[in-house]
């Protein structure tokens, strides 16, 4: 079932040109645990633990996982194609070190870049770059192939009670804003879902068994920005 999805996944990159995919683990907002609807990693490759990087490419397919997954990569990905890469194991390339050895010059690599960090972004950029090779950051292909791909989550968000939160809303926002001024910054984005929740003791049950919602926060000296489906907020 797996080395079928590849097959199709590669169908895709053959007609786009594409000659390496990346599928990250994160979601929008580098979350390390996350919603089934961005478990893109886990439906193309079978292996189910949080963290972990699966390259394909036209010719070979390898998951970039930490120690704590390497008893359970090597049981998940045995009947797959997949090869397994040991993050930090000596002589174990790193992606941007692998992509770079094995993709042909001037050849295209690509990902949605909503899930990929600007830090992962830039290290890819000083090491492909230097091989004339394109970077495409705006091709979800998982979601083609992916049939029955879960939804979004609908459920509505929450205000987490002042008994139990220990410090109000109001509060909390004067502290930053005290920091920020310290920082001479003018405007904070917020991408963390923990760091939103907290601010605004705002849950949600967006991501099992954490109490988040997927949301933006933009906060000035003056105003706050929450960006978040409007149907998850309710008049109450």
């Amino acid at each position: 079932m797996i080395n079928e999805r590849i097959s199709k996944l590669r169908e895709l990159m053959k007609e786009k040109d594409i000659f390496a995919y990346m599928i990250p683990s994160s979601d929008y907002h580098q979350s390390e645990y996350v919603g089934d609807f961005f478990k893109l990693r886990q439906y193309m490759s079978g292996f189910t633990g949080s963290a972990g990087t699966l390259i394909i490419t036209q010719e070979e397919a390898g998951l970039w996982t930490d120690g704590r997954y390497f008893i359970q990569a090597e049981e998940e990905l045995k009947n797959s194609e997949i090869k397994l890469f040991k993050m930090y194991e000596e002589g174990v390339l790193t992606i941007p070190e692998y992509l770079e050895k094995n993709m042909p010059k001037g050849s295209k690599f690509a990902f949605d870049g909503k899930v990929v960090s600007a830090n992962l972004g830039r290290s890819l950029e000083e090491k492909l770059n230097k091989n004339n090779i394109k970077i495409i950051y705006e091709f979800d292909l998982v979601d083609k192939i992916y049939k029955n791909r879960p939804k979004l989550p609908t459920e509505s968000a929450f205000l987490h009670d002042l008994s139990y939160c220990g410090e109000s809303f109001s509060s909390k926002l004067k502290r930053v804003r005290e920091k920020m001024k310290e920082m001479k910054a003018t405007t904070y984005i917020i991408t963390s879902l923990d760091d939103i929740g907290w601010l605004l003791n705002l849950r949600g049950k967006d991501v099992d068994f954490n109490p988040v919602v997927l949301s933006y926060l933009i906060v000035t000296l003056k105003d706050i920005f929450l960006f978040i489906d409007k149907d998850k907020i309710n008049k109450d």
